[in-house]
């Protein structure tokens, strides 16, 4: 497994992290299994775990918490904290208040003293990014976190975070934490590129897009297919089958190349120069041995061309997967309504 170092902090990280959103009630309710597959990865050199608070309501902190004892040390340990943990309005955000008791709760489920990543879920238009990185500054000076970062932010947040950082004295966010798929390719224009100008390291999640790049002969089905998620596989959406159409040609492509759709997709991400790791987040151990069998898996620049060609760069196929577009509609009420 290959290292790279994360976003200036001198943390050397495997190229794959392992993403923990599927461990627990979202995914597998299996401790025993998920602790086995936590091994396995960290057996297979990876060294980088990738968690939440909102992951299954702190169940998967506390999977990971169980699954590192007497191994914590070898691992760079990352969790996120910012969307909601139940109804109470203040148990959210990136409030000082807010962030200094989900640090409790977090380091509390993971048994740990100390988080080495730890990342804002979401920007909060509510709440001064200043507000937001002192109170994390202050857990950094407590050694109780080592490195920040942030996820799904805009390149203007990013610019912002950055500027406020260096003009306040305080700890900037070393990572960003964007969607990036050979489906998902939006980030490309300007997130990424933001990202690599402030030299910070890049953990991007979905390189599979919610299955549809996972080598299933019906991708529109499968247990992300239904409830929430279900317009996202609807065929009677044009994005959808735009979708579709493009996986049918990237399948193709990948039986030529004599490679698995899933390790096309993975090693197409990495090969992204701003992307330092990429999250796989397996739910079964099945999922999680045909992944890391494509760990070292590298794409010629005739198969990239060739990607390109299906899907061009900088372009999502789906508009409704837009997640970081400024010219995307305002879903969130709160930004355009009192």
């Amino acid at each position: 497994m290959k290292h790279r170092i994360l976003g200036g902090s001198g943390l050397s990280v495997s190229e794959y992290a392992l993403g923990a959103m599927m461990f627990g009630a979202m995914g597998n309710t299996d401790h025993d299994e998920s602790i086995r597959m936590i091994h396995t990865a960290l057996d297979a050199g990876i060294n980088l775990i990738d968690t939440a608070d909102v992951y299954s309501g702190g169940e998967s902190e506390v999977i990971v918490g169980k699954a590192l004892k007497g191994r914590r040390d070898d691992v760079v340990l990352a969790t996120k904290f910012g969307l909601p943990m139940g109804d109470d309005p203040n148990h959210r955000g990136g409030s000082a208040r807010w962030i200094h008791r989900a640090v409790e709760d977090s380091l509390r489920r993971l048994d740990t003293d100390h988080i080495d990543l730890y990342q804002i879920h979401r920007p909060d238009p509510h709440t001064d990014v200043d507000e937001t990185l002192g109170a994390l500054s202050d857990l950094i000076r407590a050694g109780k976190v080592r490195a920040i970062g942030g996820s799904f932010f805009s390149p203007e947040e990013i610019v912002e975070a950055q500027w406020t950082a260096e003009r306040r004295g305080h700890h900037r966010f070393r990572t960003e934490q964007p969607p990036y798929s050979i489906l998902t390719r939006g980030v490309e224009n300007r997130v990424l590129p933001t990202a690599q100008r402030y030299g910070m390291g890049v953990l991007t999640f979905g390189p599979l897009n919610s299955g549809w790049l996972s080598g299933r002969a019906d991708p529109t089905t499968g247990h992300r297919s239904t409830g929430r998620g279900a317009k996202m596989f609807d065929l009677s959406q044009p994005g959808v089958r735009a979708k579709a159409d493009a996986v049918q040609k990237l399948t193709a492509l990948a039986a030529e190349a004599s490679l698995p759709l899933a390790h096309m997709a993975t090693a197409f991400v990495r090969a992204h120069p701003a992307v330092t790791a990429v999250l796989i987040g397996p739910r079964r151990p099945e999922h999680l041995s045909d992944l890391l069998a494509g760990a070292d898996v590298e794409l010629s620049d005739d198969i990239l061309d060739r990607i390109d060609d299906i899907v061009p760069p900088g372009v999502d196929v789906n508009p409704d997967d837009f997640y970081i577009d400024p010219t995307a509609p305002i879903i969130d009420k709160r930004l355009r309504r009192r």
